[in-house]
């Protein structure tokens, strides 16, 4: 293959993969990046914590890990790659393979030709259609620029009051950073009935909207924004949020209601864009002109339990892409297979993890869904730094097949390393039983013996096959501790008695004690008249009731999933007591 002339428009993610992996394969290429902005391959995922502080020196978004700042200069010194930044390109004219572009310190315009073309533009910013949105102090958190001037308004003391539109990802970690360090009144405004909608089924996320506001973070859901507009008085702030029900006095005010795919480029060039806006490539990232690649948050990619597309703007995603073009423009054969949606973040002291589908999705896709909840140890019980782990996998009931999974723990290494372990399956239509079985590297100080991981395919399959009929934390808050409780629901804790008492004080005769172990010498005190709940530190030893119960011909029982552990996660008793009977 002869001498190539490749130009790359984009360079914070793909863009420089693309780059640097062709010029280890092809030296002699004359490889181009083109970036309208300053700033270049920098790590875009880490503005979070540069606003909070965790990261001081905006440079280190910007530095190798051998600390060298990666400026046009390095990439041109170290990786032999040429970079124009502040340089817009503007239109691509695919017949003459050219790309017109306007540099913009001189407005000066001229056409720059190539063999192979890459997009990697990425995404923008959903803008919301309200009055106000373009007032000075509204801002999204979209690039290094924004960042810097959030926290350097903080910085100054100008900010006592946030609201933040948006309770997903960077709505949820942008309240960490104002509120953690800073001190800033926060406030969450969602439109979903839930935080993290569309990662988290509402139970987890009933547990992550708890910690928020134990960490005094106020959260309004099901409200959307209407209006900002600015303060008339000085003490209200700068600005005021109003949504349909309240108005929020405020001196910043983030926007972080999702983003789009920058495909307008691609679409003006007459390449092919889905109907969602993500430009559609091939397996091997190749566009509708096989001339031209993309890659990164401007495609859409094929989520591998559905076969469907699917917008999954992911900087991992982005290098992994990168690669793969650039072995394939060197003329290489590889190819990307798509995504199971795998998500982490790091919420306060919670590590949020998923892969895969929610129950809910699982069944607007026409599964069958069925999900379970186990809240474990993560390190062997006896090991002094072991923590709880709250796991929820998703099923289908007809194939066994793994469809989901999403968790929460305060060790958030280890809640990783259990939703890696999934994800990695979910794609081969692994079963239940393959996640019973799942050989996992064992030592107390980094798991149980029998791992979360395999109790969570044991829980399900113990539903599945009828041995374990389970109630979710939030039925169980409808029937028992709501407003309206269900008078026929009564709860049999069979913890022991020291566990049990500050519930039985609250509840009275609803809330019955009588520990497992003596259950089979005590069942005519079981009540047979009410429907009963199952209720320990964990769901482990009322399953074992459960079974005694059922063995004995008492049919009125449910477990309850995750047991108190799981309530008290989601804030739904504020009772404390000390756990000693060795099941949580």
């Amino acid at each position: 293959m002869s001498v190539q002339r490749i130009v790359i428009i984009g360079a914070v993610a793909l863009g420089p993969k693309v780059a640097c992996r062709l010029k280890r394969l092809k030296p002699d290429w004359d490889v181009l990046m083109i970036d309208q902005d300053e700033h270049i391959s920098y790590g875009g995922c880490g503005i979070p914590y540069f606003v909070s502080g965790e990261i001081s020196d905006v440079r280190e978004l910007m530095s190798t890990s051998f600390h060298m700042l990666r400026s046009p200069e390095f990439f041109e010194t170290a990786k032999g790659v040429r970079v124009r930044n502040r340089t817009r390109a503007l239109a691509i004219d695919r017949a003459n393979r050219r790309v017109a572009v306007r540099a913009l310190p001189s407005g000066q315009e001229e056409e720059i030709p190539h063999d192979t073309l890459v997009l990697a533009t990425g995404s923008r910013p959903n803008r919301l259609p309200i009055a106000g949105i373009d007032l000075p102090g509204v801002m999204s958190v979209s690039n290094l620029h924004q960042a810097m001037a959030i926290k350097d308004q903080i910085a100054k003391g100008e900010v006592d009051r946030a609201v933040i539109i948006g309770a997903g990802a960077i709505g949820c970690e942008m309240a960490e950073a104002l509120n953690d360090l800073w001190g800033v009144e926060t406030t969450l405004v969602e439109i979903a009935p839930q935080v993290l909608p569309g990662i988290l089924d509402s139970d987890l996320a009933r547990m992550v909207l708890h910690h928020l506001e134990e960490h005094g973070v106020r959260v309004h859901l099901n409200e959307s924004v209407e209006a900002i507009t600015a303060a008339e008085a000085e003490a209200e702030g700068a600005l005021r949020v109003k949504t349909g029900s309240r108005v929020l006095d405020a001196d910043l005010v983030i926007t972080a209601v999702g983003v789009r795919p920058n495909s307008a480029l691609a679409r003006d060039a007459g390449l092919l864009v889905s109907p969602r806006g993500g430009i559609v490539v091939d397996g091997r990232l190749r566009t509708s002109d096989p001339a031209i690649y993309a890659g990164g948050d401007c495609i859409e990619i094929t989520h591998r339990l559905t076969g469907e597309p699917v917008f999954f703007p992911q900087g991992s995603l982005a290098n992994r892409q990168g690669r793969i073009i650039g072995t394939n423009i060197a003329g290489g054969h590889a190819t990307f297979a798509g995504t199971v949606g795998a998500f982490t973040v790091k919420i306060f002291d919670l590590a949020v993890a998923a892969a895969g589908l929610t129950a809910a999705r699982a069944r607007a896709e026409g599964f069958d869904a069925v999900h379970a909840l186990v809240v474990q140890a993560d390190r062997a019980h006896f090991y002094p730094t072991q923590d709880l782990m709250t796991l929820l996998i998703t099923v289908d009931r007809k194939t066994r097949r793994l469809l989901g999974v999403q968790g929460l723990s305060r060790n958030g290494d280890a809640l990783n390393g259990r939703i890696n372990s999934i994800a990695a399956l979910l794609p081969y239509k692994a079963t239940i039983e393959d996640l019973s079985n799942l050989e996992l590297a064992y030592s107390p100080p980094f798991s149980s013996a029998l791992d979360i991981v395999n109790a969570l395919g044991n829980t399900a399959e113990n539903i599945l096959d009828g041995f374990n009929a389970p109630i979710d934390p939030e039925d169980f808050e409808r029937c028992f501790l709501g407003a309206d409780p269900d008078p026929e629901v009564l709860c049999l804790d069979v913890r022991g008695p020291q566990n049990a008492a500050p519930f039985v004080d609250r509840f009275g005769d609803r809330w019955v004690n009588i520990p497992q172990e003596t259950l089979g010498e005590r069942l005519a005190e079981v009540p047979k008249d009410k429907r009963l709940v199952l209720v320990c530190n964990s769901g482990v030893r009322s399953y074992e009731a459960l079974l005694q119960l059922r063995h004995a011909g008492i049919t009125n029982a449910a477990n309850l999933q995750g047991g108190v552990a799981a309530i008290k996660q989601a804030g739904l008793v504020d009772l404390s007591e000390p756990d000693q009977d060795g099941d949580s």
